[in-house]
């Protein structure tokens, strides 16, 4: 079983949006899957009480109880859990850091947000515990070129000494609009620069946490 930390040091970065989006891509890639929500606004839950039909289960939870959860779902069979994480609870989030075989860090591209992270990275070498950035929320690319505060953003957080991931998650309403209704955005728009972006994340991910899929998996 692969334990994935979903974390972010603002309110706002998109945390909850990949949270669900990636345990739902997991789910949707034949993984079972849970998402376990140890941020008290309970954020992630509320979104999947609005889905219909199959899943990724669903468990709120705090992060001292992780690692019981862990073993019981391990048990269970579950092939990848989800852990979306408090903003500022530093024990929180440790706990799930600990506990994780990959952390990913959801930033925005702005100075308070790459700020903000910085002590999360620092916690991530310490416990020597893989981790990816993720930038999230930015500006569309125009004829294929970022904006200015994309490229400022991706140069600031190398200096983090973490890999960034090659996807970016963009500013797209069609996220939003998704989780209304407790789906990701390659459920609700299939095709769109959304969901490739979106999939695109997710596959980097799997690849990064799970290793090659094999034929039967990718079928």
């Amino acid at each position: 079983m692969t334990n994935i930390a979903i974390i972010a040091r603002k309110g706002g970065s998109g945390k909850t949006t990949a949270a669900v989006s990636f345990a739902i891509a997991a789910h949707l890639r034949g993984h079972k899957t849970l998402l376990v929500d140890t941020d008290p606004q309970g954020s992630s839950s509320e979104v999947l009480k609005a889905r219909e039909g199959e899943g990724p289960g669903i468990l709120r939870a705090t992060g001292a109880e992780l690692r019981d959860i862990s073993a019981r779902a391990r048990a269970d069979s579950v092939g990848a859990m989800i852990i979306d994480t408090p903003a500022a609870v530093e024990d929180e989030i440790a706990h799930a850091i600990a506990l994780s075989q990959l952390s990913i860090l959801v930033i925005r591209p702005t100075f308070l947000d790459i700020a903000a992270s910085i002590q999360t990275a620092q916690i991530l070498r310490t416990l020597r515990k893989p981790g990816l950035i993720l930038l999230s929320q930015a500006p569309v690319a125009r004829g294929g070129i970022e904006p200015p505060a994309v490229k400022k953003a991706l140069e600031a957080l190398r200096l983090m000494r973490l890999p960034v991931m090659p996807n970016i998650l963009r500013s797209r309403a069609v996220y939003q609009t998704a989780l209304a209704f407790g789906q990701s955005a390659e459920e609700q728009a299939p095709g769109t620069a959304a969901a490739q972006d979106l999939a695109a994340c997710w596959d980097y991910i799997e690849r990064f946490a799970f290793g090659p899929r094999t034929q039967a998996q990718a079928s």
